[in-house]
């Protein structure tokens, strides 16, 4: 797969920023938690870097998406991210995607794909769906390999 740069990302590429979600996912297993990191981009910047946490603070909401986006949101002064790239290792499930819509995020770039709760490619496409007044450009199997190794190995060391 060649690197594409969008408008969205400037100087980042998506493997790049799936990269960097990666290093936030090995962070979340070292800690016991499932391995899904995201990252915020705008322009060439990182402006959030999460992983899950929801193991760690026991909030069913803590979910990597949910926090980037939260903290992209403080870093910015606005809940708009309209010039924003997420980008998170597993697809993101109905929450995450409405977290994303909700912000209004321009690009959602993700890894592995989630048969058992994807709301971006696999189950359901909410970031795409013409009823809402907002939509993402979606871009999944980025580094899928490599996602879902990390993912495949965490609960099988789990089990």
């Amino acid at each position: 797969m060649t690197p594409r740069k969008s408008g969205h990302t400037l100087g980042v590429t998506d493997e790049a920023a799936i990269e960097l979600a990666l290093e936030q996912a090995r962070l979340a297993a070292s800690v016991g938690e499932v391995p899904v990191g995201a990252v915020v981009i705008v322009g060439d910047e990182v402006v959030a870097a999460r992983h899950n946490e929801r193991e760690t603070t026991n909030d069913p909401t803590a979910h990597a998406e949910v926090l980037a986006l939260r903290d992209a949101a403080a870093a910015s002064g606005d809940w708009r991210l309209e010039d924003a790239t997420l980008a998170v290792t597993l697809e993101p499930c109905p929450m995450c995607a409405g977290a994303a819509l909700s912000a209004r995020v321009a690009r959602v770039v993700f890894g592995a794909y989630d048969p058992k709760a994807g709301a971006a490619a696999t189950l359901y496409n909410l970031l795409v769906d013409p009823r809402f007044n907002h939509n993402s450009e979606v871009i999944g199997g980025v580094l899928e390999d490599e996602c879902g190794e990390l993912l495949s190995r965490f609960f099988s060391n789990h089990r």
